[in-house]
């Protein structure tokens, strides 16, 4: 009878290393490779903070659906090659950290047993990455060009336009050789010229460099033999493909606050009438968050856990020194914080706090502006905001401390690097202390945030980096800062969208990049998703206009769904009076270069001043 379905618990290491004629491949149908930096990032600080944590059970990273075909040679990832690329990336940036980490020991006697694990880690990496017998390790550690090597991965995916930039990275002897053979995007510069796969790649490989031969040795047993993931083989391709959709509707259990609410109400004990009323209240608030996409359970949880360890200063050293380890929800409700427990009603009472600010400040503007950029920014506001009673907060209140974060999530955006960096999140935790203390005037803390902004980020390089952004948050803000020069209220409506004032495709696009003075296609993709080209529009006009002529955009209006006249928002308004009274109104590259300079200006005014 034919099989129908496998599940099995694996570690990260037995997933990775498949059989010699296996391989993983990405379907014709999947998305590119996206992950970027910051969810490289959020995967290194999981994992160092499970290695800190000297955890007895494994880490789960989560479960992976394969289709197998080809008599189970051919894996088909259905669900998991983000993270299966990301492993593999991780994976190299580690075997060459433990190849240096080897030439740092082998000639010190005392790290004889570091030394030989380390080599059993390094031939380990070398038969997954390359799918190498024991014969052939010794061949690839001499020469990697022309070693006969496998491959662990194919990529099939008709939206990936780099398929063979992870095999290269894998096949370079070390980094900077793969640094010289990895695809250049044109019209890109320093570290945005690079594909996603070298920018992690590079990323991991520079934060591995910082950890010592015994850390690395350590790193490599964390991530090979004490992270999971869960399996999933199918043999047929319909139920593979229903898995992933049941598993992405219906989602996981939320185990954390589902045991920490269990503990609460079993320490209530006398008090459980009390405990019942008021958790009641707290999960009627927090349901209605979640279906507004606000917030959820776990988030609050997360945010009271920021603000009590600022409270303690549990993670400040005697010398001063930040600790910028984060244990989990359930370590930190359950065994390092447990006395929180203890006092079901009280606990119940701080949480619910921090829901009806939610409550509070969810329809505000300048909340859906935060809503654009990095999630952690929350936690600080919220760090904030708890030092006043829920009645007390209003809108300006929100808006004189939100800005100043922005500034900083702003500058995230533009450099590449990480929020576990030192220039944000230890500065964060650092200033989290102050946040929660009544007696920190926001003066204050409007200076502790401007003082580090001066020092550690160069106002002409950040403006250098607006005037190359190609995302979203910014389009957001930009739009924000020109209302608050207009003094018109920034708003964003239910539905609205990211327009491109040049589109990017449509059955017009050949005339209208002619008309912008773009020979160049790829010169065109590049400028096309410039700051200068976006603004933000009303949904249903965007999508009426999306590949109009400039000129009918500029000469309609909204209300017959044919332009920018009389849209709410303050750019396309600005736009419209530009170019309203000309005969024959383009817009061109140069355009695009003019405005793009212009916003970049703006913001950087924004972060500087």
């Amino acid at each position: 009878m034919a099989k129908k379905i496998d599940p099995e618990l694996k570690k990260i290491g037995s997933y990775l290393d498949l059989e010699d004629s296996a391989i993983f491949s990405i379907p014709e149908y999947q998305r590119a490779y996206s992950w970027e930096i910051k969810q490289c990032d959020k995967l290194w600080q999981d994992i160092l903070d499970f290695i800190d944590s000297d955890g007895s059970d494994p880490y789960f990273f989560g479960t992976i659906i394969i289709n197998c075909q080809d008599n189970d040679k051919k894996l088909s990832l259905i669900d998991g090659q983000q993270r299966t690329t990301t492993f593999i990336l991780l994976c190299k940036a580690l075997l060459l950290r433990i190849i240096q980490a080897i030439d740092e020991t082998k000639k010190d006697e005392e790290s004889e047993d570091l030394t030989y694990g380390l080599k059993k880690k390094r031939d380990r990496l070398i038969q997954i990455l390359f799918k190498v017998s024991d014969s052939q390790i010794l061949s690839v550690l001499k020469d990697l060009e022309s070693a006969p090597v496998g491959q662990i991965l194919e990529n099939n995916s008709i939206n990936e336009l780099y398929k063979t930039e992870l095999q290269t990275i894998i096949n370079s002897s070390n980094f900077e050789k793969a640094e010289q053979r990895v695809e250049k995007i044109k019209y890109k510069q320093k570290d945005n010229k690079y594909t996603n796969f070298f920018r992690n790649f590079k990323f991991f490989y520079t934060k591995l460099e910082g950890l010592t031969p015994s850390e690395a040795n350590v790193f490599a047993e964390f991530i090979l033999d004490k992270s999971e993931i869960i399996e999933i083989r199918s043999w047929n391709i319909e139920q593979a493909i229903t898995m992933f959709n049941s598993l992405n509707s219906d989602g996981m259990p939320l185990l954390d606050s589902d045991i920490i609410s269990a503990k609460l109400y079993s320490n209530s004990g006398e008090d459980r009438e009390g405990f019942n009323k008021k958790w009641s209240e707290f999960k009627k608030i927090i349901l209605n968050l979640e279906e507004d996409k606000i917030t959820d359970i776990d988030n609050v949880l997360k945010q009271y856990m920021y603000i009590n360890r600022s409270q303690s200063k549990e993670y400040i050293s005697e010398k001063g020194s930040i600790n910028v380890t984060t244990p989990g929800l359930r370590r930190f409700y359950t065994e390092t914080n447990s006395e929180l427990l203890q006092n079901p009603l009280k606990l119940t009472a701080q949480l619910l706090k921090v829901a009806k600010i939610w409550y509070q400040i969810k329809d505000y503007s300048i909340m859906k502006l935060c809503s654009k950029f990095n999630e952690n920014l929350n936690l600080y506001l919220m760090s904030y905001l708890f030092r006043y009673e829920v009645d007390e907060i209003t809108e300006n209140l929100v808006i004189d401390f939100a800005e100043n974060l922005l500034k900083l999530f702003a500058i995230l955006e533009l450099v590449d690097t990480g929020y576990s960096s030192s220039k944000f999140k230890t500065f964060l935790f650092g200033l989290n202390i102050k946040l929660v203390d009544k007696n920190i005037s926001l003066s204050e803390i409007k200076d502790i945030i401007s003082t580090h902004i001066n020092k550690e980020w160069n106002r002409e390089e950040i403006e250098i980096a607006a005037r190359d952004y190609t995302k979203n948050p910014l389009v957001f803000l930009n739009e924000y800062i020109v209302c608050k020069e207009n003094e018109e209220k920034f708003m964003l409506p239910e539905k609205y969208e990211i327009e491109h004032i040049m589109p990017r495709s449509g059955k017009n696009i050949d005339q209208i990049r002619e008309d912008a003075g773009i020979a160049d296609k790829e010169e065109f993709l590049e400028i096309v998703n410039k700051l200068g080209n976006k603004i933000l529009l009303e949904e249903d006009i965007n999508r009426s206009i999306g590949n109009s002529w400039f000129r009918s955009k500029i000469q309609n209006s909204i209300k017959e769904k044919k332009g920018y006249k009389d849209s709410i928002f303050v750019q396309a308004k600005q736009i419209v009076k530009e170019f309203e009274n000309q005969v024959n109104p383009l817009w061109t590259v140069q355009d695009i270069e003019k405005r793009t300079k212009a916003e970049a200006k703006k913001i950087t005014d924004f972060i500087f001043e």
